[in-house]
């Protein structure tokens, strides 16, 4: 079953919590089980109000109950298997590391030395040595076993290459939902444990997953993330905390240099973000709408555009900080838009909606990835123009300016969601994802039946569209 594996019924002492704590940075735990730990890690520390507020959150952690919903983001799998199959093949003791892209590479490089071969020529048929050139090199293989050592290798490099990507992609979609939390180090973490559980908890409320509905998303910024940045006095490490919030109230806690760290952190982001999308982007998408098509990979896009946008707004508010929103005079990229689900798209036309404001902005410009690498030009004062053409302010919107601070959210508990639909309950939630319903593909037909019952009897509890509701 998906779920929490962490919790064992006794509880943490104050180093373990906040260990534990420190490992969410880089997992996807709810906030009700990362306060549950918050209230470990400050026993004793808390007053009244908020040991109550902390306590209001923690009864729904997964420690007692029952969660459909996995408690980390996919990683990627490593090069193990395709190490052991060389090592058996080459007889050449793997000292590698599996998970590590540089290593693969400086393995494939040393066993294809015993073949004549170098990384970067795999090509099967014009970098392979013919018959003559493997005896004039002293090889005795057989064109067979020459074969099979040279896509083994090419296997490997192909490997390495493979999980250097999707190592970044996970590493955006992080910086995308927690900012540079991930890679805040342990011992830093623990030496402020106020500073630390407003980190923890905060980001945990920032990877709360979307769910299916035509209203906005939750300030992450709710009510407990309140009291527990309070808490954070003038000799908190307010670093750490910018790390993930990027906020005036943050911001201004800064030195100039250390503005100018984050400022720099933030652009290294955006710009490598930018390039991904500018390989990512299929020039049949229609950009005008960005409903997604056959052949679309919405979930790479997305996760690529989330990072370019939180990093993005974060280079905003540092320049803001900075007193440096005029460099936008000369370059202003513009946000990167989503791709929206069909059945998404089609419910907000049913009730009377329009396309977002926000996606003709994107639309009428230059792509950002082509303005940053110069290919094109787009100054603030075309992103201003093309804001007021869609009816939007460019700066309350944050095309031109960081996104003013929104109203501090309410706690409510984290929903059971199966493909961004809310379940009531996480049994029927996880009976229905293994079904494959909402999932826009075929129900399994051995899981319809009790799937259709649980539908039926009204376990879903969230928005749904009107075609979905009459099924």
């Amino acid at each position: 079953m998906a779920g929490m594996k962490h919790r064992t019924g006794s509880e943490h002492s104050r180093g373990e919590a906040l260990a534990e704590l420190h490992g969410s940075l880089n997992r996807r735990y709810r906030p009700e089980d990362v306060a549950e730990l918050v209230l470990q890690a400050l026993a004793g520390r808390l007053s009244g109000r908020e040991r109550n507020l902390l306590a209001r959150a923690a009864r729904h952690s997964s420690r007692g109950w029952f969660t459909s919903l996995p408690d980390d983001y996919a990683r990627p799998v490593g090069g193990a298997r395709q190490v052991a199959a060389a090592a058996r093949l080459f007889g050449v003791r793997a000292d590698v590391d599996p998970d590590d892209p540089e290593s693969l590479r400086a393995y494939a490089g040393t066993a294809g030395r015993m073949i004549g071969w170098r990384p970067g020529r795999s090509d099967f048929l014009a970098d392979r040595l013919n018959r003559e050139a493997r005896e004039a090199a002293g090889m005795d293989l057989s064109k067979r076993q020459y074969n099979r050592r040279f896509r083994m290798l090419r296997r490997i490099e192909e490997k390495a290459g493979t999980l250097e990507t999707e190592q970044d992609k996970r590493r955006l979609l992080l910086i995308g939902v927690t900012g540079f939390g991930a890679s805040i180090p342990l011992e830093r973490f623990v030496a402020d444990p106020d500073a630390a559980c407003f980190v923890a908890y905060y980001t945990a409320r920032r990877k709360l997953r979307r769910e299916f509905s035509l209203s906005g998303r939750d300030n992450p910024f709710d009510e407990i993330a309140e009291v527990l940045l309070r808490r954070c006095g003038d000799d908190a490490d307010w670093w750490m905390i910018a790390q993930v919030r990027a906020m005036p109230d943050v911001l201004h806690r800064l030195t100039d240099g250390e503005r100018g760290r984050l400022l720099g952190q933030w652009s290294a982001v955006m710009r490598q973000a930018a390039r991904f999308l500018g390989r990512r982007w299929r020039p049949a998408t229609d950009r005008t709408s960005m409903v997604v098509r056959r052949g679309d990979d919405s979930s790479t896009w997305n996760t690529l555009a989330g990072a370019y946008n939180a990093a993005r707004a974060g280079w905003l508010a540092c320049l803001a900080s900075l007193d440096a929103l005029e460099l936008l005079d000369a370059s202003c990229p513009g946000k990167a838009m989503r791709l929206m689900a069909a059945d998404l798209a089609a419910w907000h036309r049913s009730t009377g909606g329009d396309i977002d404001p926000a996606t003709r902005v994107w639309a009428a410009l230059p792509p950002p990835w082509e303005v940053l690498d110069g290919t094109a030009s787009c100054t603030r004062a075309d992103v201003e123009a093309t804001c007021r053409t869609a009816g939007l302010d460019p700066e309350k919107s944050g095309w031109t300016a960081p996104t003013p601070t929104r109203r501090v959210a309410v706690f409510r508990p984290t929903p059971e969601l199966v493909h961004g639909v809310a379940v009531a309950d996480p049994v029927w939630a996880a009976l229905l994802r293994r079904a494959g319903v909402f999932s826009g593909r075929p129900v399994r037909p051995d899981l319809a039946p009790d799937a259709l019952h649980g539908l039926r009897a009204g376990v879903v509890t969230g928005d749904l569209p009107p075609a979905v509701e009459a099924d």
